[in-house]
């Protein structure tokens, strides 16, 4: 299955598309079948654009292609998180976390 769809569905399942802002993003890895991907709600992906997405996908490659797994989560969740931060910043008196901040691990 292309990663990108995998990942498609899992946001669904997840309902990840119900915050009120579409803000939420997935950043789902596969370890196993070497596969990742970045999906984003129509809020952020618009706010930061596409050229933004796909080179965080590139950088992964290149952390996954050097075996640098963690490393490749690390700067994906970091580059996502500044993007949140500032394209929708926090504020203390309206804000709620909407998600759980889990890991979901698969079969």
């Amino acid at each position: 299955m292309d990663p990108l769809d995998r990942a498609a569905e899992i946001f669904w399942n997840l309902k990840m598309d119900q915050t009120g802002e579409k803000n939420a993003v997935l950043v789902y890895v596969a370890v196993r079948d070497q596969q990742y991907a970045v999906f984003a709600d129509k809020g952020i992906y618009e706010r930061v654009g596409e050229v933004f997405w796909k080179e965080e996908v590139k950088a992964m490659y290149r952390h996954f292609r050097e075996n640098q797994i963690s490393d490749a989560i690390a700067q994906v969740i970091t580059d996502v998180g500044q993007a949140l931060h500032t394209h929708f910043p926090y504020e203390n008196d309206t804000d709620k976390n909407e998600l759980p901040d889990d890991i979901v691990f698969g079969k």
